[in-house]
């Protein structure tokens, strides 16, 4: 009988285990994107644009990305067949922000990176076809910015109507002096 017994992960690659399961704790969207094909130059700019976008970039090996993952609460299985060629983890507290970047370098044509899933507002997208459903998601202020503006169209409508309900009995007031004398 052949029993393959599996190596422990050396202590260094279990530090790195544990830094990722803390980050991905930590946020409640990531993206999954390919960066193979970015040179030291490209990456760079990525990072800067990532940075001015508050978004966490982190690459790692995808073993230890998928250990992190099975040693979390949330069952994040449907993520696993992306876990293929170099991958970056975009971490981020807004949930369209990394689609609005990523739908940037493709209207651009470039190929990478390109987005190979994401968890977001609790929910698996899978593919690069998902990318605009991603960015149109909408941000917890963008939510309550229509709400507000929803709220505040009745409440407009109603002042105007008083305010040209009182003009009209000023211009009446005022005329009615007139008339009499």
């Amino acid at each position: 009988m052949n029993m393959r017994k599996e190596k422990p992960f050396p202590s260094r690659k279990v530090a790195v285990i544990d830094q990722l399961k803390e980050t991905i704790s930590a946020y409640p969207h990531f993206y999954l994107v390919d960066v193979t094909a970015l040179d030291s130059v490209a990456t760079s700019e990525l990072r800067r644009k990532c940075f001015k976008s508050n978004i966490k970039m982190v690459v790692a090996k995808n073993t230890l990305l998928h250990k992190a993952f099975e040693a979390l609460d949330v069952d994040y299985s449907p993520l696993y067949d992306s876990l293929k060629g170099t991958t970056a983890i975009f971490f981020t507290e807004t949930a369209n922000v990394p689609g609005k970047l990523l739908q940037e370098y493709a209207s651009k044509k470039k190929t990478t990176p390109a987005l190979k899933a994401a968890y977001a507002e609790q929910g698996f997208y899978v593919g690069a076809d998902q990318l605009t459903v991603l960015a149109s998601i909408k941000s917890k202020n963008e939510l309550i910015a229509d709400v507000i503006a929803l709220l505040q169209s009745p409440i407009r409508n109603i002042v105007s109507a008083l305010q040209n309900k009182a003009e009209k009995a000023e211009e009446a007031a005022a005329e009615t002096p007139a008339a009499e004398a």
